[in-house]
């Protein structure tokens, strides 16, 4: 194998597929990219058994064949190289990789690519077809929702529920709950259910751009995203995903809107003196108002007033500021509606007919 490539280009890739790897790989052979010379192209994939990432490089070779390379000293070489030099890599005897840029010259021990387990492919052709950058707002909208729970495992992931009339994305670690949909015709065929695991959610949210489109192929097992220059293919979480719908509060006429920058802003600040101890923030609403508070018999208090729009009773609620925080930082909306009904129900935030996050209160003091 040999092929000559820019600098930019091969970093790029090796970039691209090197973030799956685990770096405490308990096999050497999954802390190795796989190289492969094909005729028009290159190939990179890495895995690290659950998740595989390929990347297809606009590089022609001038020798086909394949080799898996340790991905942390490629990539360390092949960054502090020059960037005016092009990079040429050939496979010698007993898998010893050649590296030369200019007058620079590195020889690294690679492993035969008959020990590199690669993602299955898929030849199915009954493919949803997404918007990127619509499916990256969606995994950015739900994802903070995400469980990390040892025993129920089927929180640490984000639900994909593909409906007649949408795809629905659900996320939830019990206290918190995150849904959107897409609005989308969907044959009968493909309708169904399948939980993305949350290092998947991480990878693909990478790899999807701002524009195009990404084609997603769901199996019994695994499911691919396809971007049309990178593949992802993941295995699901096994498990039922508690019932969602059930928990998601009627909507509320009465409902306190704020601007969300200077919501943000106002939690951050009384959040300082919450503790782990007391991990709560008070909302006080009233007439055209929101009070945010927090006192601490040890360090002090804060108090923040915003002005608001409600017209409904007074009431005071508690809530964890980091779920508040965590919504807030994720949605684009220069305005919130906040459902509260009183201190014993869950605060809701709607975004037309497409978003709902649900947040369990805490008792306040």
């Amino acid at each position: 194998m040999k092929f000559t490539a820019p600098k930019d280009i091969l970093l790029k890739g090796i970039q691209t597929v090197q973030t799956v790897i685990d770096s405490k790989a308990v096999q050497p052979i999954l802390a190795h990219i796989l190289i492969e010379a094909v005729t028009d192209n290159l190939i990179l994939t890495a895995t690290d058994f659950n998740i595989g990432i390929i990347t297809t490089l606009p590089i022609k070779p001038a020798i086909i064949g394949a080799i898996t390379v340790p991905a942390k000293k490629l990539a360390e070489i092949i960054r502090e190289l020059p960037d005016s030099e092009s990079i040429t890599i050939s496979v010698k005897k007993n898998n010893i990789i050649n590296i030369e840029c200019g007058k620079n010259n590195f020889k690294i021990m690679g492993l035969s690519e008959d020990e590199f387990s690669k993602p299955p492919e898929f030849k199915d052709k009954n493919y949803i077809t997404l918007k990127q950058p619509r499916l990256k707002m969606m995994l950015r909208r739900t994802s903070f929702a995400t469980g990390r729970d040892e025993i129920r495992h089927v929180l640490n992931g984000i639900l994909f529920a593909l409906k007649p009339a949408c795809l629905r994305l659900v996320a939830t670690d019990g206290r918190c709950l995150a849904m959107t949909e897409e609005k989308m015709q969907l044959p009968k065929t493909l309708e169904g259910k399948f939980i993305l695991p949350s290092k998947a959610v991480a990878e693909l949210d990478r790899i999807l751009a701002d524009d195009g489109e990404v084609k997603m192929l769901v199996t019994e097992k695994q499911v691919i995203f396809d971007t049309g220059t990178t593949k992802l293919v993941s295995r699901l979480i096994d498990g039922d995903f508690p019932n969602y719908e059930r928990v998601i509060p009627e909507e509320t006429k009465e409902k306190i809107s704020v601007s969300r920058l200077a919501l943000l802003a106002a939690i951050k600040r009384v959040a300082l003196f919450t503790s782990p101890d007391s991990m709560f923030v008070r909302v006080d609403a009233a007439k055209d108002k929101m009070v945010l508070s927090k006192s601490d018999p040890h360090t002090g208090e804060a108090r923040v007033e915003l002005e608001a729009q409600y017209k409904g009773k007074e009431l005071s609620i508690g809530f964890n500021p980091d779920y508040l925080v965590s919504l807030l930082k994720n949605i684009d909306q220069e305005t919130i509606a906040l459902e509260l009904v009183d201190a014993e129900k869950p605060g809701v935030v709607r975004i037309a007919d497409e978003y709902v996050y649900v947040v369990m209160p805490r008792q306040p003091s």
